[in-house]
């Protein structure tokens, strides 16, 4: 790694002290280089014991192909070889397992600003590597077109810069701060070695030739703050021998061979040699040896000591390192908010968030610049090659959070997703994971609200998650219409185009081009069977919520059936050579949305509620990312969308089906409010019953049957069970105290109440413990039905252990369509019941026992590109807003659009809309309940 200076023929003489007074002696490098060593393999041992796995890690970074550079980085392998360590891979173990990459950028003809933009990214590349933790650039940089040496140095992390060369670490060692700063290798080594020697540097007077960053430079420091008189000369100096001539201590490292003649040394003196130089031998295999810049035959006669120069900078980094460090904890400051009483709007909650700027918060969780695509300060997309990059690190556990079925009183779910996510963190101090669909602009301002969340639980900002969407639907409309135009597109060229008509003038078909085969082919679409927009749309989105990569999602949208043909065959995508358009239109939809909540826990994004009627929950990729960014002992909570029979089931034999995902804990959300409507006969959009306003136990347990069936659904995947009481102002301690005693009963393995709205991850804490204990247990995951048995029997098992029918009906245009697929090699895809929020109707009365039911199948169509059939019942109509039933009228007249939603009312300070002002003000009485329910869905009324 660096000269020795005694020379080979001292070294091989081995002497450590020379019984001639007038020679120099020699202090051989081999002991000093062996103690070491020695005490840097304790240290790492040390480290390991504490943090198994963790291994010190060093990237040295070439521009170019340097003869000396080459040398200088071949001295590193060959010392790591001299002690018996092993090398693959680029990888290098100095007995204690510290690898060694070398990134060698080639010397070419790059145009200046490619070559420094391509040096730069390198060097960040390896900053935010956490494997990696010492970096040095080989100077000088070896290209053809100058690059400003100062900027790349600048450019390392100072925490990793081993050769203490960024103006970071230089100015802390010219200031004296040496336990705050790297100390290049050489200069560090010299004084080690001067200390081995039992030379006091204190008083003596020393002589530093050279002026380098790496040598010269530092060398004064150190020597000065270690209270010597130091003199600086260089090449230049004039009278260079008679500064030498004063010095006590000597180093030299201004790169000339021989430079130091022996005769201008003091007699005595301390000789540090430093260079690596070249000369003529004929005597040598290759022509040249290896000298330094002193003279040594000359100088051993006067020197009273000749000293090599060992070297180790890297354990130091990755001691440093572990310093703050905890195995797989993310260093992730977390901002706990005091609740103010009377609770602010949800604007003025997220208005008064100082939130992190989210490139800083993508850092905190160990994502990569690269892997990062801003999009504002508050929010960014995560490349879909990240989850590559982390494919062998294990997964953390995974919840999946589900309510009841839906009411207008609602139940409080995503504010309890993200309430427990904050607790896991910022409370439990566990990498936690949120992860929750993308809302879009239709239901931010109807049904759901403005937030995504409430009160202390949402994510931040409130306008950047649900004024300013990612665009994603907009791209799915696009590709739903691309899809509809081409099938015509295709239909009406066929059916203009006789056989005469090919313009084909060629005999040979081996020597058709592509588009002449196109014209050849005729697919024979039959019009009659085309898939409609909405219908391909809702697959395009599912395809993205199931698709793990872009290759998945590449195959999956190849395989759309979009017609069949006039012979009753299926008519893909692929088969109009419209797949790969439509994967460059998509691809960027593919990638998460990173935020955060109120209290800093990162939240992904991904999928928007145009879903619904799909994959209702958020996409297996986030999902997947999530499990690998928190690590084994971390949490991903997860939303499985609306209650336990319509999503859950879904959320299973679907999405956990095809992404290979296995969920560890289950967590059912409720609401004395939600219970107490299964209770009673209230209908959406009408006045609330006085007794709805009061303690009605008896009311309370007739509704917690419900409650009780749907522990039971949940349960029967073999996963443990946690029931999350939301609680309101208005709940009585004898109530909360009947839903989770009933909730045990009915085999959940907890019970406890929730305060998120009002307190945040405080308020999830009793929760967030529960979650912990249970994951810890061994449940066994299973689905529901075996994927190889018939799609009627699916359908059956379904209909009768999710949603406790008696049997199932299946139409004979049903039937038709399940005989056409089997045919077709689809009959044993995973069944998807297409059904309202409501489950099977929107009666609730129905719901509370529907064990002498049967469940009539109207309709199946195949999405062979998510992967299942589509099974539709008389309870669902694909296009609900162009409906005349009165059923789909009550629905809609029970989902009224939200007025007055102005953010920013005041000019000077962030307003309040209607639904905030009602969140602020908790119904305290039967008649303002009462008036709220005329006006308002009270889906997000939830504390």
């Amino acid at each position: 790694m660096f000269a020795v200076c005694g020379g080979a023929a001292a070294l091989r003489r081995g002497a450590l002290w020379s019984s001639r007074v007038t020679m120099a002696t020699v202090v051989s490098g081999n002991k000093t280089s062996q103690q070491v060593k020695e005490r840097l393999k304790k240290e790492v041992a040390e480290m390991k014991s504490q943090f198994p796995g963790f291994r010190p890690g060093l990237v040295v970074l070439q521009v170019g192909d340097r003869e000396d550079s080459n040398l200088y980085i071949s001295m590193k392998l060959k010392a790591a070889a001299e002690v018996q360590t092993r090398s693959e891979s680029m990888q290098v173990t100095f007995g204690f397992q510290s690898q060694l990459r070398r990134l060698k950028l080639h010397r070419g003809l790059y145009h200046y600003c490619e070559m420094s933009k391509k040096v730069l990214r390198s060097i960040v590349a390896v900053n935010e590597n956490p494997d990696v933790h010492g970096l040095i650039v080989q100077l000088p940089l070896d290209s053809i077109n100058p690059i400003n040496t100062e900027r790349v140095t600048n450019a390392v992390a100072p925490e990793k810069d081993v050769d203490g060369l960024t103006s970071v670490n230089a100015g802390k060692l010219s200031r004296g701060d040496l336990g705050d700063c790297f100390i290049p290798c050489t200069p560090n080594g010299c004084m080690e070695l001067i200390s081995q020697t039992g030379v006091s540097v204190m008083g003596k007077h020393a002589v530093v030739i050279g002026r380098s960053k790496i040598v010269g430079a530092p060398m004064h420091d150190l020597l000065l703050w270690n209270h010597a008189t130091v003199t600086t000369c260089h090449s230049k100096t004039s009278d260079l021998a008679q500064q030498v001539g004063r010095a006590d201590i000597l180093v030299v490292g201004a790169g000339r061979a021989e430079m130091v003649k022996g005769e201008w040394l003091k007699d005595g003196a301390l000789v540090i040699d430093c260079g690596i130089n070249y000369i003529p031998d004929e005597s040598k295999a290759s022509g040249k040896r290896v000298v330094g810049d002193v003279h040594y035959p000359s100088a051993k006669e006067r020197a009273g000591y000749i000293t090599p120069v060992p070297g180790g900078n890297t354990v130091e980094s990755a001691k440093r390192f572990l310093q703050p460090f905890t195995p797989g904890k993310w260093s992730l400051v977390y901002t706990k908010k005091i609740p103010q009483y009377p609770q602010p709007s949800d604007v003025e909650i997220s208005s008064s968030c100082q939130s992190k700027p989210i490139h800083q918060l993508a850092r905190e969780l160990g994502l990569f610049s690269e892997e990062v695509e801003l999009y504002g300060r508050s929010r960014a997309k995560i490349r879909c090659d990240t989850l590559k990059r982390m494919e062998k690190r294990p997964s953390g556990k995974y919840v999946v959070v589900t309510g009841v079925t839906s009411t207008p009183m609602g139940e409080g779910r995503r504010t309890i997703t993200i309430g427990l996510a904050q607790a896991l963190g910022a409370h439990l101090n566990h990498n936690t994971f949120a992860c929750l669909q993308e809302p879009s602009l239709k239901s931010s301002t109807g049904l759901m609200g403005l937030s995504l969340g409430s009160g202390y639980s949402q994510v931040t900002p409130l306008e950047e998650v649900t004024l300013k969407p990612s665009g994603q639907n907009e791209l799915i409309s696009a590709a739903g219409g691309l899809l509809v135009d081409t099938v015509k597109a295709h239909a009406h060229y066929e059916a203009q185009l006789s056989e005469k008509t090919l313009g084909i003038e060629k005999s040979d078909p081996l020597t058709f081009t592509a588009d002449e085969i196109r014209r050849f082919v005729r697919l024979d679409i039959d019009t009659d069977t085309t898939t409609d927009s909405v219908s391909l749309e809702r697959e395009l989105m599912t395809i993205l919520s199931l698709s793990s990569s872009e290759e998945e999602m590449r195959h999956r949208l190849s395989q759309i059936t979009v017609a069949s043909n006039k012979s009753g065959d299926v008519v893909t995508a692929d088969d109009l050579n419209i797949s790969e358009p439509l994967f460059f239109l998509l691809k960027e939809c593919l990638k998460p949305v990173l935020m955060q909540a109120v209290e800093g826990s990162p939240v992904f994004l991904h999928i928007s509620p145009l879903a619904g009627e799909a994959q209702g929950f958020p996409s297996a990729l986030a999902d997947k990312m999530a499990l690998k960014l928190v690590g084994s002992e971390g949490f991903v909570v997860t939303d499985a969308g609306h209650g336990a029979d319509i999503s859950l089931e879904k959320f299973f034999n679907i999405k956990c089906s095809v992404s290979g995902l296995q969920p560890d804990v289950v967590v059912m959300v409720t609401s004395i409010r939600n219970l107490e409507m299964y209770g009673s006969a209230v209908q959406a959009g009408l006045p609330l019953p006085y007794e709805c306003s009061q303690e009605k136990l008896k009311l309370l347990e007739r509704g917690c049957c419900h409650l009780r069936r749907q522990v039971e659904k949940a349960k029967a995947f073999g996963l443990p069970v946690i029931v999350a009481v939301n609680k309101f102002c208005s709940d009585s301690e004898a109530e909360l105290a009947l839903v989770c005693g009933q909730a045990k009963q009915a085999g959940a393995l907890d019970a406890v109440q929730c305060s998120s709205w009002s307190k945040g991850g405080a308020g999830t804490l009793a929760l967030a413990q529960a979650v912990k204990k249970a994951a810890e247990l061994s449940g066994r995951f299973k689905f529901l039905y075996d994927s190889q048995i018939p799609a009627v029997d699916k359908l059956r098992t379904v209909a009768q252990k999710v949603y406790g029918l008696e049997d199932i009906e299946i139409s004979p245009k049903a039937k038709e369509k399940l005989a056409l697929y089997t045919k077709w090699g689809f009959g044993n895809l995973p069944v998807f019941i297409t059904n309202t929020h409501l489950t099977l109707t929107d009666d609730h009365m129905m719901q509370m026992d529907p064990s002498d039911s049967i469940l009539l199948i109207t309709d199946v169509r195949v999405n062979t590109g998510a992967g299942f059939l589509c099974c539709l019942t008389d309870s669902t109509d694909l296009f609900p807003l162009f409906s005349n039933s009165p059923k789909q009228k009550r629905m809609i007249l029970s989902s009224p659009c939200f007025h007055g939603n102005n953010l920013y009312g005041d000019s000077k300070k962030p307003g309040c809309n209607m639904l905030s002002t009602l969140r602020s003000n908790r119904p305290k009485s039967a008649a303002f309940i009462q008036l709220t329910l005329q006006h308002l869905y009270i889906f997000m009324l939830d504390d």
